[in-house]
């Protein structure tokens, strides 16, 4: 039996590979860490600090953003795991629909968010470079009354938008584990006897 494959195939057939495992918790982590930022930067005086921080915030944004086109690609490319029929079962209608409706969501808002943050950004006038080495286009020509009147509202509000939606998503995912002890977290939970897929 090779190193890659599975202990216990059905078992297997019901969890999430290696590569969608760190994508999704990395990903986790470092929107969490940047809504930290986001949120504490914005009520700092203008200050060396308060640059270096928004320079921070931008270079995750980025970040973000291409972790995400990779998780996307990979998602497409790779079948995920089938619910559990059991789970399934036990979910009435509106969760089932509720959950696809979040993932899509959760998905649109992991580019929506960083992507009217580039675009503030640009309009501003203000380049990004990403982590002070790479830099990268204007996403679009300075215009600072757009930027102020729409795309900061726009990028504050998608991105509030995206933590009540990560946090029903954690909230759904506690309740399957803690509540209906259905097994459904450990989906999501790195394994030593897993497939990479």
């Amino acid at each position: 039996m090779s190193a890659d494959t599975p202990l216990h195939p059905q078992a297997a057939r019901l969890r999430y590979g290696t590569v969608a495992i760190v994508l999704h918790w990395l990903l986790a982590a470092m929107i969490v860490g940047s809504l930290g930022v986001g949120l504490y930067m914005t009520g700092l005086p203008f200050s060396p600090q308060r640059i270096r921080l928004y320079n921070w915030h931008k270079w995750a944004g980025v970040t973000i953003l291409l972790l995400s086109a990779l998780r996307l690609l990979w998602r497409l490319s790779h079948r995920p795991p089938v619910m559990p029929t059991q789970v399934l079962a036990a979910m009435p209608r509106w969760q089932r629909a509720g959950r696809r409706a979040s993932h899509a969501l959760m998905y649109l808002l992991f580019f929506a968010v960083p992507l009217f943050g580039w675009a503030y950004t640009s309009a501003l006038g203000i380049p990004v470079v990403w982590f002070g080495v790479l830099p990268l286009p204007d996403f679009m020509p300075v215009d600072k009354d757009l930027a102020e009147a729409l795309l900061k509202p726009l990028h504050k509000a998608s991105a509030f938008t995206l933590a009540a939606v990560a946090l029903l998503h954690t909230a759904a995912a506690l309740k399957h584990h803690w509540i209906d002890r259905d097994g459904l977290l450990k989906r999501m939970w790195p394994a030593s006897d897993r497939p990479r897929h």
